[in-house]
């Protein structure tokens, strides 16, 4: 049976309310501030967002703050064991009925790819094993974008970063693999994990709302389209993210308790149509087009949906 939506079915059902206000100082047409407006519509305002450092820093420049909810800042390795410590604070309180039970709040981890696929990982990983109830929201650009694009462990094969230029050596520019780390936490054996795109709001939504009913710890790797590190226009992000999808290179799905499910099928244009519109991905197509590496990239993707739909 296809997998259902329960929750939100209809686009009119998501809420109105806002709870990232608009305003902050990211770069226009960032991707990642569109996902976490969704799924804070979900969430709500009883939340304490602990904050990675990385391009969300932006977010909340002292005394401003586009949250109606709480916000807390680390370095990019320690942000899960800032929520740890959250966490524990609140149910200390709660236990000797010093915060009433129906003042408790969500903790919810932000951090980017830098954060979620290398430096937090050993952190990431004991709070897994802790079984810490918290969510951990990655908004994953590919690259550590907010010092200057720089490769990361989720950049993909072929793009071009800073310190991945393309060159007579490796004219296809990143030559490792983007780390599978939808997997690696699925080894921990958490209750929930799932992928999102903000182009799919309900998609979004209901993966969200799902999460709600586990307790223990929950991921959302969020697709970030973002035009300073993939260079395109920032008005292009919309048709970048969805291109993402509908070429098969960013799989919707969810697995729960481990049990994996793709929540959206897509027919699977080519990958071209999504790297030709990204400066990242120019080299590829001029001044020789390179066909051996496009065709490494499309053949990684056909493989991936032969293996999961068969």
């Amino acid at each position: 049976m296809p997998w259902q939506r329960e929750t939100f079915k209809k686009i009119k059902q998501i809420p109105r309310e806002e709870h990232v206000l608009p305003g902050t100082s990211l770069c226009a047409g960032c991707g990642g501030l569109e996902a976490l407006r969704l799924a804070a519509k979900v969430l709500g305002d009883d939340v304490v967002y602990v904050n990675a450092a990385g391009c969300f820093t932006m977010l909340a420049a002292y005394p401003f703050t586009p949250f109606k909810g709480s916000w807390l800042y680390t370095t990019m390795g320690s942000a899960p064991a800032g929520a740890q410590g959250v966490r524990d604070a609140l149910d200390v309180l709660i236990a000797k009925g010093r915060l009433p039970q129906r003042d408790d709040l969500k903790v919810v981890v932000l951090g980017g790819d830098g954060s979620t696929y290398d430096m937090a990982l050993s952190s990431t990983s004991g709070a897994i094993y802790r079984g810490l109830d918290f969510y951990y929201f990655c908004y994953d650009n590919e690259a550590y974008g907010n010092t200057g694009v720089q490769l990361s462990a989720a950049t993909p094969y072929g793009a071009r970063t800073t310190t991945s230029p393309c060159s007579l050596q490796h004219p296809a520019g990143t030559i490792q693999e983007k780390k599978d780390i939808f997997e690696i936490w699925r080894a921990h054996k958490p209750p929930y994990i799932a992928t999102v795109a903000p182009r799919y709001p309900l998609d979004l939504a209901e993966k969200f709302a799902r999460a709600a009913t586990f307790t223990g710890p929950k991921l959302f790797l969020a697709l970030s389209a973002c035009p300073t590190g993939w260079l395109y226009d920032p008005g292009e992000t919309p048709e970048v993210a969805k291109l993402a999808v509908e070429t098969g290179l960013w799989p919707l799905k969810e697995a729960i308790n481990g049990a994996v499910t793709h929540t959206y099928l897509p027919k699977r244009k080519p990958v071209e149509e999504y790297l030709k519109l990204q400066g990242r991905f120019r080299h590829l197509f001029e001044p020789t087009k390179q066909e051996e590496a496009i065709r490494h990239i499309q053949e990684r993707v056909d493989a991936y949906w032969q293996r999961v739909t068969v």
